[in-house]
């Protein structure tokens, strides 16, 4: 399938050497690629790009490490260049990272997965806080949102539960690509909006295999698209003691624990939303929560991706395990809290609350912020329901 969707970074190559007479810097990862695979640190130094240092966000400029790691400062060995661990630094520690490299302009090409709590965005919030106290500019190239920009769903994070798996008061399913993100961050921040490189052809109605691109895993535990399209209603069980595949071929597609049973399938099967196919599952994860113990689960099959509501896939997920095994299952209070943005979900969930009463609390918010709040940093065209 040829490619409708033409990538900034694309785009900034085609009009000619860019960022001509500016030291550049990239906060970038593998998933920043040409349509014909190179990588964006390559194809902007072929380009003649005067790239001076690389930046990594969570997982690394490699891609090598696993969730809530990155790769240590280094030298890129196929560049040469200055590579710089940025995850989870303070903004302060930022700033005078950024300081040190002399450069004119921070270029950001990061493939993001279309969930609030999916931390490239916080990278990129982080990166704009820490640039405009040494005026550095900062330019976003862009890149399609995996889940499309259209739908908008799920909570609304309360900004005291603020962290970096959450920065902006946005629904987790947001509907927004990393420019246009940078375009409401810098309104929140008080900084200047970053300069956009636009996607060409882009249809904000369309999940990410409509554009033709490559993908390439975001992260480590991102592998296809499809586990990119569960895994903004699944990552919620991250915040409890429930296996979401981490160390399996199937992550965020894949549920179980040791202490879960056959019925947890039959369950999910009575229940499950549209666009979703249910079979009894077993794995023994090589990493992560259960490494080396068995675990007995579900795997979600996704056979209508264009049905598939990921929110409702989450609580319909969380309802069931609530249900059926309330005295084995636990909350990590504060990170499920996070996640969710706010101690709502935790607390209906609590009392009992059905899938459908919880969802149908967060369809006003999210209808707000995608028709009134967004709409003053949108770069493309949205039509239809939100």
């Amino acid at each position: 399938m040829s490619a409708t969707t033409v990538s900034g970074l694309e785009q900034v190559i085609v009009a000619g050497t860019p960022f001509a007479g500016r030291r550049v810097g990239l906060l970038t990862h593998p998933a920043a690629i040409t349509s014909d695979g190179r990588h964006a640190a390559h194809a902007l130094l072929e380009a003649g790009c005067d790239l001076r240092a690389l930046f990594g966000p969570e997982h690394g400029v490699l891609g090598t490490a696993q969730a809530g790691e990155s790769e240590a400062s280094a030298t890129d060995s196929s560049t040469g260049l200055p590579v710089h661990d940025t995850y989870d630094h303070s903004v302060g520690h930022l700033t005078g990272m950024l300081a040190e490299s002399r450069i004119d302009v921070l270029v950001v090409d990061l493939q993001n997965s279309g969930a609030r709590f999916f931390t490239y965005e916080s990278s990129l919030y982080d990166a704009m806080a820490a640039a405009a106290p040494i005026d550095v500019p900062v330019c976003v190239l862009d890149r399609p949102n995996p889940l499309g920009g259209r739908l908008v769903a799920g909570p609304v994070l309360e900004k005291e539960y603020s962290s970096f798996v959450g920065r902006a008061a946005i629904p987790v399913r947001h509907g927004l690509t990393m420019g246009e993100l940078g375009r409401l961050f810098a309104a929140e921040l008080g900084v200047e909006a970053p300069e956009v490189v636009r996607l060409g052809g882009w249809d904000p109605a369309k999940l990410f295999p409509a554009t033709g691109l490559p993908w390439v895993p975001p992260s480590p535990n991102l592998p296809t698209p499809i586990s990119a399209l569960i895994y903004p209603g699944t990552c919620f069980l991250e915040g409890t003691n429930v296996s979401v595949g981490r160390g399996t071929t199937t992550p965020f597609e894949l549920i179980g624990a040791p202490w879960l049973d056959r019925t947890f399938a039959e369950r999910l099967r009575d229940a499950a939303p549209a666009g979703i196919a249910v079979r009894e599952a077993y794995a023994t994860p090589a990493f992560d929560r259960y490494a080396g113990q068995q675990i007995c689960g579900a795997q979600l099959h996704v056979t209508d991706p264009g049905a598939v509501d990921p929110l409702a896939v989450g609580v319909t997920v969380l309802c069931a395990l609530r249900d059926g095994w309330l005295g084995r299952l636990r909350f990590r209070d504060k990170h499920f809290d996070l996640l969710a943005g706010s101690d709502e979900l935790r607390t209906a969930l609590g009392k009992g609350a059905s899938a459908e009463e919880i969802l149908a609390q967060w369809r006003e918010p999210a209808r707000r912020f995608a028709e009134v709040e967004r709409e003053p940093y949108l770069l493309y065209p949205r039509e239809g329901e939100c």
